[in-house]
């Protein structure tokens, strides 16, 4: 599984921004997804994860009321909506797949097996 995403950039307190996160591979659907941030000097954290068929979300609670992920298995994609973002918000972002075939959901990054390249969101106050 290759993951690519996109949709990161510069914004301003308050403001939205999605973040897309494309799959290559045939067994997308089967793959728990989730999404993680690390800022500068600090370890990377659990943002949110989202079941097989979408069902099932679980969200880190400082972006609980404020970020939704999502995903369309029909297109290979997984997304992050990121609504009144924070300065605090500001880092880099990546999309992750445990491996094909788990059911239960993870928030550390051990228990994902694929990543992207990570994009860059700055939000500035």
């Amino acid at each position: 599984v290759q993951l690519v995403e996109s949709g990161g950039g510069l914004v301003q307190a308050g403001e939205s921004l999605r973040l897309s996160c494309a799959a290559s591979g045939r067994t997308f659907s089967s793959n728990i997804m989730g999404w993680f941030r690390q800022a500068p000097g600090k370890e990377r954290e659990f943002v949110a994860a989202i079941s097989w068929s979408g069902g099932t979300t679980r969200n880190a609670d400082s972006v609980k009321g404020r970020f939704t992920i999502s995903r369309d298995n029909a297109k290979n994609t997984a997304y992050l909506q990121m609504n009144s973002l924070k300065a605090e918000d500001t880092a880099v972002y990546y999309c992750a797949a445990r491996s094909t075939g788990i059911t239960v959901m993870a928030t550390t990054p051990s228990g994902y097996k694929y990543w992207g390249q990570g994009t860059q969101v700055t939000v500035s106050s």
